[in-house]
């Protein structure tokens, strides 16, 4: 239990930006169930979805960002439930590239590995383990999503994967999370941190691929999310 309560180079829960937080929000102040009800919510719909310059960067430095997608959010997500004694630990996967067409278009989606990296939070509350990956999609992004696909049931991309998408099980009521898991192809078990995950899965794109991404990709696929996030129906 001690390893699943611990900080780490990318949980640095003790960084200052984390403590201001907390202290802000008083989450210290709440009960376990609503400590990890207001995080949960904090990092669903404060912390916008986008794309950050890697996976294995630091809890302090998604929230000094203010977007993530499933791996930074994570990271996030576990800082602020570990500085407030909570413990959890994360899943890790891969999951099919199919999930990001759209942000990820043309030549790019091309040379993308088809298995992309993909993890979720699993939090002990009360005696359960619970599964946290319906943080991903903030609710103003996902909104538009479905005002823009009213007639869909199953979606896959934009970030999504899921068979309920009009109404996904995205809310945290002491109950399992989802909204990319349809996704889902190697399973690689559970990690104490994600310093420990990335020790050992990293995205497959190589040094070259990487550096593109990092300095020019994501910044078309964030700002192909946000097109998504500003969209207005038409009268």
């Amino acid at each position: 239990m001690e390893k699943l309560l611990s900080a780490s180079p990318l949980l640095d829960f003790n960084h200052p930006a984390l403590r201001d937080l907390i202290s802000e929000k008083k989450w210290q102040t709440l009960k376990t169930i609503d400590q990890v009800k207001a995080i949960y919510d904090f990092v669903r719909n404060e912390i916008a979805f986008g794309y950050n310059r890697a996976d294995e960067i630091p809890a302090s430095e998604v929230l000094a960002d203010g977007f993530g997608q499933c791996n930074t959010k994570a990271t996030l997500f576990m800082a602020l439930l570990r500085a407030l004694h909570i413990p959890c630990r994360m899943h890790g996967f891969t999951i099919h590239k199919a999930l990001q067409k759209g942000p990820l278009r043309g030549i790019w989606y091309q040379l993308s590995p088809t298995y992309i990296v993909h993890s979720w939070v699993e939090v002990l509350v009360e005696g359960e383990w619970y599964h946290m990956e319906g943080l991903i999609l903030d609710q103003p992004y996902l909104t538009k999503l479905q005002q823009l696909n009213p007639n869909c049931t199953t979606f896959c991309g934009f970030g999504v994967y899921t068979d309920a998408f009009q109404a996904p099980p995205v809310d945290w009521n002491m109950n399992h999370t989802y909204i990319q898991h349809k996704g889902i192809h190697d399973d690689f078990g559970l990690f104490d941190s994600p310093d420990e995950f990335y020790a050992k899965h990293r995205q497959a794109l190589g040094k070259i691929k990487t550096f593109i991404f990092t300095h020019w990709v994501r910044h078309r696929m964030n700002a192909q999310v946000a097109r998504i996030r500003s969209w207005k129906a038409k009268n």
